[in-house]
């Protein structure tokens, strides 16, 4: 077996670890939260040592952070893919909140609000700029393109509407329990922010 063949299969298993580690660890945290989560737990069911996880993952966070990563991707190729059909600017807005909808109902209640804290933590493993985000850079590319066509006022801010809007989604899902009342909220949120953005 020739040394590059050797790596290759090395990289292949240590991947594959990895992905064993980060999977129980999300399970681990779905149940306990990531403060309540036992590393014991997570590398007895990944089938690791104990030292495994801290060379994949410095601390806890880490998996948190790569965690977002990925759904933050997953939710973005999914919204530029609707992104290519006719839509307007509320159709997208409620395309956003369907999508964020959806992470909350995958990871449960508990992971969502942690994944959240994180995001918005000053102790963040690492700091990021609004660009590293693609969620937001979509949504901000969209009122750009909506003021473009004359659907959105001239002097409205494109990235702190986007993250506001944003914010409201997280607001309304870490503080309502209720369904009804959700819907109702979130309604009212893409309503406002239509008024808010369009041109009288």
């Amino acid at each position: 077996m020739t040394p590059q063949v050797k790596a290759t299969a090395r990289e292949m298993r240590r991947r594959q670890t990895r992905e064993r580690i980060l999977g129980a660890a999300i399970a681990e945290f779905k149940r306990s939260g990531m403060t309540g989560a036992d590393v014991n737990a997570i590398v007895a069911a990944a089938g690791v040592a104990h030292g495994t996880f801290f060379f994949h993952f410095p601390s806890k966070e880490h998996v948190l952070l790569e965690l977002e990563r990925s759904e933050e991707a997953g939710i973005a190729a999914a919204f530029a893919e609707y992104l290519e059909d006719p839509h307007g600017l509320p159709d997208a807005l409620t395309e956003v909140v369907g999508l964020v909808t959806a992470l909350e109902r995958r990871l449960g209640p508990l992971l969502f609000k942690e994944l959240l804290a994180l995001h918005f933590s000053p102790t963040r493993p690492t700091k990021d700029d609004w660009s590293d985000h693609p969620v937001i850079v979509l949504l901000v590319d969209e009122i750009e393109r909506a003021r473009g066509d004359g659907h959105v006022h001239p002097e409205v801010d494109a990235f702190y509407s986007a993250t506001f809007f944003l914010l409201g989604i997280y607001g309304v899902l870490t503080t309502t329990d209720s369904a009804d009342t959700r819907a109702t909220m979130l309604a009212n949120l893409i309503a406002t922010a239509v008024r808010g953005l369009e041109i009288r």
